[in-house]
């Protein structure tokens, strides 16, 4: 299929919404996106310098710019040499966005925070990879003080259960065997559908209804946020890989509530022991930051000794990086060099 090149940055949900965009775009041989992140001023660095280096090799070739860190400061992306056009995270994926009148027109960025609802996309094909991904909730309610995604995401809203299953059907007809379910706080899912189902109830729902997928995989979770169903389905459900990928960010409790996690250390070490008993083996993940301001090299020995006594094998590490009007910005930070030190020695 001809199309576009996309360059993705960034998470999962943004390789799960590339793929929506190259469906949108087919045929659009002369474009480049660029869909960005924002999660840390390395990652904005790298989208710029692959819009540098896109113009450079291709300069007759039209540059869109999507993504997070699109959304939060459109005009900052569209002042690059070589833009054409700057979407937003909602605007990005409408088909009507991709027409040829729309791809004549300006910068399109809705506002994000007026999000009331995800809309479903149906996909085929995730190029060159065996895994597919499959968006089931999108934005973010909460304010830890070191994030800015919830500007470029806007609020949590949940995909239904039957779009859901709609979407992983269409995959597994295409041949994948396994799926990750993806967003941006996936433990957040479904106070906002009726019935208010939680994740493990959807999850639950999806293995009866699409029996014939073979192998289902759960993107990062909140370690209080796990419920009950999902809990039993770790348990005793096989097709649901034997793995534990936990937001931790901090094993020390002052560290935590200066980022406003809604967790503290206990509720971490509860999650990893009842994960083992529930699923002896399962391997166990945390996403981790280094250097948060005010972190003391005490705290970080906490991290440390915590990963090393839980023996925690997937780590995530990343240096602290200041985003722009979050709390955690404003605070006394800690020099950069030293919070590389710190995630070398987690990593």
């Amino acid at each position: 299929m001809s199309g576009p090149e996309i360059l993705t940055f960034g998470c999962r949900l943004n390789t799960y919404e590339s793929e929506v965009m190259r469906g949108h775009a087919a045929g659009l041989d002369d474009l480049i996106v660029v869909n960005t992140c924002a999660v840390t001023a390395e990652a904005e660095r790298q989208a710029r310098q692959a819009i540098r280096r896109a113009h450079r090799d291709r300069p007759e070739a039209r540059i869109v710019v999507t993504g997070c860190a699109a959304q939060i400061d459109p005009a900052r992306w569209a002042a690059l040499p070589g833009v054409s056009r700057v979407l937003g995270n909602e605007d990005k994926l409408a088909a009507a966005s991709w027409t040829p009148q729309a791809m004549a027109g300006g910068d399109s960025v809705s506002d994000i925070m007026a999000a009331k609802e995800t809309a479903a996309h149906l996909v085929t094909e995730f190029s060159g990879r065996a895994r597919a991904f499959v968006q089931v909730q999108q934005g973010c309610d909460h304010r830890c003080t070191f994030c800015i995604i919830p500007y470029g995401r806007g609020p949590s809203r949940s995909v239904p259960v039957g779009a859901v299953v709609e979407q992983v059907r269409t995959l597994v007809a295409s041949g994948y065997n396994e799926v990750v379910l993806t967003g941006v706080d996936i433990t957040s899912y479904g106070p906002d559908l009726p019935g208010a189902p939680t994740l493990g109830q959807m999850v639950r729902r999806l293995l009866a209804l699409v029996p014939e997928l073979k192998r289902l995989r759960l993107s990062s979770l909140d370690p209080v946020e796990i419920d009950d169903d999902l809990w039993r389905l770790i348990e005793a459900e096989p097709r649901l890989m034997p793995h534990l990928h936990l937001s931790l960010q901090a094993a020390s409790d002052l560290v935590l509530k200066r980022m406003k996690r809604r967790h503290l250390v206990a509720d971490a070490a509860r999650a990893i022991e009842r994960a083992r008993v529930l699923r002896p083996g399962i391997g166990i993940g945390a996403d981790l930051i280094a250097g948060f301001p005010t972190e003391t090299e005490a705290q970080f020995d906490d991290t440390l000794g915590f990963v090393t006594d839980y023996e925690i094998p997937y780590l995530h590490v990343f240096p602290y990086s200041e985003r722009p009007g979050t709390p955690a910005a404003r605070m006394p930070a800690i020099p950069v060099e030293q919070r590389r030190a710190r995630a070398a020695r987690l990593r």
